[in-house]
């Protein structure tokens, strides 16, 4: 047990995996492009792309196949952001801009309202789906960081600096939106407001400072036609759907299935388990709101795929680390469950037939983050935050944050 809480509690060693597996996981794949002379990560051509087509006026949204594969679904505000990487050579850019989605993640999940003890654990449990997506290059992390740190802001009272984090998540990829959900916990929401408003203005414009007012407003047209599109490949992919929504089309075969008749009344839970009034400025009731918001965003979206789960992973490790101690035997259940199904499942750590036999087809990967969103809605809807061990607790917390 001693040598466990060792490992648990390592800081460089976990700080190793975290960034050092990251590196590997993209590295390795640059040096074999590298050797066969080809291109590097289609993912990173297609964001490179982004920028270079915003700066020369040319569509975003269409195929490019001398290029890159598949197509680019990511705001031009992302041109942006990607820009100072874009501008090396691809083998360089690539690894920069994965180091920098892990520093950025990683530098979220230090900023929580929580232990030291407690964010290794978020950290260590959340390492091999950081290299999962480093792996893909993908730019999920980036968008759990921004979550984050919108909920961060607020809780210090920085409702500006939350709101451009809100505009800027949504404005690259639309799973940053439901940073909007802490506005409840918000002291200042008419500030909050106004903010959106400025940043929405913002960062609307800002493009047009490399590209034309005209092509940008273009731009937003052909990316919600895009995105229309791209909702309606995810209903008939095999990879994508991995939701809610995906489990029951793919397992009860109902390829009819409104996403509405699904999505809605999640959202009204999820409102109503929002709603506690009282508690909005309950550290622990907001740390399970922010669990609940990025778990949220993967299981109901119809876009989420196996590497896009780093986002609801960080959700569970934050229910799991200001679950009331000791624990029960079905949390712990739902824990290694999730670590199994969700977590080492798109690895090569689980075993290949099953993944490809059962977990893929069937969306599997959703099921244990549906099961610990539920537990966690059940937990904002009843507990008693108010019970004074909890509130001592919670002044713990908040000294060693």
């Amino acid at each position: 047990m001693q040598t466990l809480k060792k490992i648990i509690f390592n800081k460089p060693l976990i700080l190793w995996l975290w960034f050092g597996l990251s590196f590997f996981a993209v590295a390795k794949d640059v040096v074999v492009h590298f050797s066969n002379k080809e291109t590097t990560h289609n993912n990173y051509i297609i964001y490179k792309h982004n920028f270079l087509n915003l700066k020369n006026q040319h569509t975003l949204y269409g195929p490019e196949p001398q290029y890159y594969k598949d197509l680019n679904h990511y705001g031009p505000v992302f041109g942006l952001v990607i820009a100072p990487f874009a501008l090396l050579p691809n083998q360089a850019g690539v690894i920069l801009w994965v180091m920098f989605l892990a520093f950025v993640l990683y530098y979220a999940v230090t900023q929580l309202p929580l232990n030291n003890s407690q964010k290794l654990v978020i950290l260590l449990l959340n390492v091999n789906s950081m290299m999962g997506s480093s792996g893909n290059v993908q730019v999920n992390s980036l968008i759990a960081a921004l979550v984050m740190f919108s909920f961060i802001f607020i809780r210090k009272k920085q409702d500006f600096w939350a709101a451009l984090m809100i505009i800027l998540g949504t404005a690259i990829k639309l799973y940053g939106i439901v940073g909007l959900a802490f506005f409840f916990f918000s002291d200042n929401k008419i500030k909050f407001i106004l903010s959106l408003v400025f940043w929405s203005v913002v960062l609307f414009a800002l493009p047009m400072l490399i590209s034309s007012p005209a092509f940008i407003i273009q731009t937003y047209r052909d990316w919600y036609t895009d995105l229309l599109a791209k909702n309606m490949e995810n209903l008939a992919s095999t990879r994508t759907n991995v939701s809610v929504m995906g489990m029951i089309k793919k397992i009860f075969l109902v390829d009819n299935l409104s996403n509405m008749l699904v999505l809605v009344p999640g959202m009204i839970v999820f409102g109503v388990s929002m709603f506690r009034i009282k508690y909005w400025r309950n550290l622990k009731y907001q740390l399970l709101g922010l669990a609940s918001v990025m778990i949220f965003s993967n299981i109901f979206s119809t876009g989420s795929e196996p590497p896009t789960y780093v986002i609801a992973f960080i959700g569970v490790s934050v229910w799991y680390v200001v679950l009331d101690r000791p624990i029960t035997g079905y949390e712990r259940f739902l824990l290694i469950f999730a670590l199994v199904l969700t977590n080492f499942s798109p690895s090569d750590l689980f075993p290949r037939y099953l993944r490809d036999k059962y977990v893929i087809p069937y969306a599997l990967i959703a099921l244990p983050c549906l099961l610990i969103w539920l537990k966690i809605v059940y937990e904002m809807l009843t507990r008693d935050f108010d019970r004074k061990a909890e509130v001592l607790e919670l002044a713990v917390l908040q000294n060693k944050a």
